[in-house]
């Protein structure tokens, strides 16, 4: 059955939702499903703004099939050229021969690699400033390059001052039936997903994704159309508010996130001990993690939303709980700043994971690493007590 919705005047989506997939890119759980946006343009020239994944063709095709009646697709516009928008690009164009095909010129080049018969497709390039009318709209393209791949285009329809995002302000979780983000509660139904969405997925290219901020700050935008998740056209400001203290590096709250590592419980207990401390003394928000038990992604997630990071692991082959190290090689790779580290070490002989977790946080950026290092032996008894106080105090004021 088909699955179009009407998101403005002439602008349709006929994307879907995919709840099979266990993990997004083969990396990040999404219990939550995800959703591929593609919006048809019914204008005197008609236009579809990328495809989908190939998991959700059938009813795709269907969709556009049906947006289009007995009229033939003019143009094919390619934003962005990972496989979860482009896989479908070879079946519309067999569908569609005379199809035009508008993208950049890197756009082109990760066709062919993709699809080499596109070599042969009609093609227009663009590039920013390049403007393409279909009649009542006229689709003004912006250059994003690293948002989050190198080829990405944004397009901005002045008819109703819509801006085609491609994976910007995009986020996790099928779409339940609606399509606008005032449809649903937001902050309970989405943004954790949009959090983990975007720190695991763009969160390195803080700066592009600012370059693209100010670009998009020149354009009277009324509504969001990213290519995962709701399309916003109330309150964008929520939403780019996040995006500027998410690309920022800046905390969403001065909150507090105890990440354990153990082997046996005695470091959990611990864990358990300190955050207990820290609610106390009057700490709100405070959340425990057990890293081997929790995804990777989830912890990148809190560590954009949290100000202050607990570390405690016990010492494993004379090194970090691989694990934790895990966790710390990933806010590495993406370029974690601004955030307070606190560690705590477990050992029963030779504890040393203060040490290497201090010495592997130092490459980040404008972080600062408590010189208060938590030392449990074996396991957290009343005995360590001051210890424990001293370290919760030094968290609190951080």
């Amino acid at each position: 059955m088909k699955g179009i919705k009407k998101v403005a005047d002439g602008i349709f989506w006929i994307g879907g939702s995919d709840r099979r997939l266990e993990r997004f890119e083969n990396i990040f759980p999404i219990p939550e499903g995800v959703s591929y946006n593609s919006y048809f343009i019914d204008d005197e020239k008609t236009a579809v703004f990328d495809t989908a994944d190939i998991t959700v063709a059938d009813q795709y095709i269907e969709n556009l099939k049906e947006a289009l009646g007995d009229r033939k697709l003019d143009y094919l516009i390619v934003l962005h050229m990972e496989p979860d928008h482009c896989s479908l690009i070879d079946k519309v164009v067999a569908l569609f021969p005379e199809v035009t095909v508008v993208g950049g010129k890197q756009t082109f080049t990760f066709m062919q690699q993709f699809f080499p018969q596109a070599q042969g497709f009609n093609k227009l390039e663009v590039k920013e400033g390049d403007t393409l009318s279909t009649g009542a709209h006229t689709f003004s393209f912006v250059a994003a390059p690293m948002v989050h791949w190198p080829e990405v285009l944004f397009a901005y329809d002045d008819k109703n001052k819509a801006l085609l995002s491609a994976d910007a302000f995009g986020t996790f979780g099928a779409l339940d039936g609606g399509i606008f983000a005032d449809e649903f509660d937001f902050e309970k139904d989405f943004l954790a997903s949009a959090r983990r969405y975007y720190a695991n997925i763009v969160g390195k290219y803080g700066p592009q994704v600012q370059a693209a901020l100010k670009k998009a700050a020149g354009l009277d935008i009324q509504m969001l159309l990213p290519l995962h998740g709701p399309v916003w056209r109330k309150d964008l400001d929520v939403l780019l508010g996040k995006y500027q203290k998410w690309s920022t590096y800046e905390s969403e709250e001065d909150s507090v996130i105890v990440v354990y590592g153990s082997l046996y419980g005695h470091t959990a207990s611990a864990a358990e001990a300190v955050a207990a401390s820290l609610r106390d003394k009057g700490v709100k928000g405070v959340k425990v993690y057990d890293v081997s038990g929790t995804d990777v992604s989830y912890l990148i997630g809190e560590v954009w939303r949290c100000r202050k990071i607990v570390l405690m692991c016990p010492t494993y082959n004379n090194g970090v709980y691989p694990p934790m190290e895990n966790f710390i090689n990933d806010m590495a790779a993406l370029g974690v700043q601004n955030r307070v580290f606190a560690l705590a070490q477990n050992g029963t002989w030779a504890p040393v994971t203060g040490k290497l977790m201090s010495e592997k946080l130092s490459g980040l950026k404008n972080v600062t690493v408590l010189e208060n290092v938590l030392t449990i032996k074996s396991a957290l008894h009343s005995s360590d007590a001051e210890a424990l106080n001293n370290f919760t105090d030094a968290i609190m004021n951080a």
